[in-house]
């Protein structure tokens, strides 16, 4: 079995640099995480790019929230989504909820048309929706989903260890709507890797935990690495 993936989330070419030689695999690039992570620029991209050679993740997210805003807001989110792709963004990260606390899936589908055979990620909108299953059920099939980022609950991994190893379990059996590599991220924390590890969960992410300071402080090489010896222990 490949050792687990180590996700961290970058701002700039500077938090990159330091994921990468903290041992992370991949990142998620966004901007503005006082809004939670809003799509980042496509300079910002171009300058990740040039500074490492890890699969990059890009954020298409315009406000706070998981509403994919009017009309007008997600024409000018797929321009954003275009760009990004002609700059050399392969991999994204996306996800929106209707009014009934179901996928958005007419603005999904609005940006899986602006960036064709990319792969992306279902992001934390999940742990916000009315119904987890369902959601997965009308998300299964859409081109390009491999990854569905959860924290089990909106509160956090600590109030979803218990979804997070039932979703593991569907994954590791192959049940529709489960096919997407399950990614623990939203509050995690060192002493959840144990156990998420023995329920089969093979895919981590982290934000705040990667910066000895919060988010206003870099990425630090040091924190990576401690998350990266836990996982390959």
């Amino acid at each position: 079995m490949s050792r687990p993936i180590l996700e961290v989330i970058a701002l700039d070419a500077r938090d990159a640099a330091a994921a990468r030689a903290g041992g992370a695999d991949r990142l998620e690039l966004a901007g503005n995480m006082a809004a939670g992570g809003l799509t980042p620029s496509r300079e910002t991209f171009a300058a990740v790019r040039a500074a490492v050679d890890l699969p990059v993740r890009v954020m298409l997210r315009a406000s706070d929230g998981f509403a994919a805003g009017g009309p007008e807001a997600l024409d000018a989110l797929c321009e954003q989504a275009r760009r990004l792709r002609a700059e050399g963004a392969e991999e994204f990260v996306l996800g929106f909820l209707d009014g009934t606390g179901g996928p958005d899936l007419a603005a999904i589908a609005a940006l899986l048309d602006a960036v064709p055979g990319c792969r992306w990620t279902f992001h934390r909108a999940i742990d916000h929706c009315a119904d987890r299953a369902a959601l997965r059920s009308r998300l299964d099939g859409l081109p390009g989903l491999d990854t569905c980022l959860t924290a089990g609950s909106a509160d956090g991994v600590t109030a979803g260890l218990d979804v997070l190893c039932a979703e593991a379990a569907r994954t590791a059996a192959g049940e529709p709507g489960y096919l997407p590599r399950l990614m623990a991220g939203g509050g995690l924390a060192l002493d959840h890797v144990p156990g998420l590890l023995g329920a089969g969960v093979t895919a981590f992410h982290i934000g705040g935990a990667a910066r000895a300071g919060g988010w206003d402080a870099p990425v630090s090489p040091e924190a990576v690495r401690v998350w990266r010896e836990l996982l390959d222990a």
